[in-house]
């Protein structure tokens, strides 16, 4: 079975004309907003429990969800007036950060059972959102 076309939202190709124009309405009031696809965003991947380093035995599969992207857009005159500063050396740039990050605003806690047969939950290890910080 052939998989269906979607476009870099998600949603069909042959979406109706209702919600292209939904769509068109939010990516113009996103450019408003200076967003882009670069900006800070939720992404998932479907990980092995044993694969996240954290120590625990597991072959279980749980969505680990984080965060992506710049922050570029979100810049306000603090870290313009900082990025100068450094730049031209006023203030030493070893420990400064310039600009905002992308960084979970809140978390999920994840349970799975490990090899043993017992239930361990892991609390704020998923990203349930984020935004640019800093």
């Amino acid at each position: 079975m052939k998989c269906p076309l979607v476009d870099n939202q998600g949603t069909p190709a042959d979406s109706s004309s209702s919600q292209k124009s939904q769509r068109n309405r939010k990516e113009r009031r996103n450019r408003k907003r200076g967003r882009s696809s670069q900006d800070c965003r939720l992404e998932r991947k479907e990980m092995k429990v044993r694969d996240l380093g954290l120590g625990y035995d597991s072959d279980e599969i749980v969505l680990f969800k984080y965060c992506v992207g710049t922050c570029t857009s979100a810049r306000k005159n603090y870290d313009l007036a900082l990025k100068v500063l450094t730049d031209n050396g006023s203030v030493p740039s070893r420990k400064v950060s310039i600009h905002p990050c992308c960084r979970p605003t809140r978390f999920e806690t994840v349970s799975f059972m490990d090899a043993q047969t017992s239930w361990q939950t892991i609390k704020w290890l998923s990203a349930a959102n984020c935004s640019c910080v800093g």
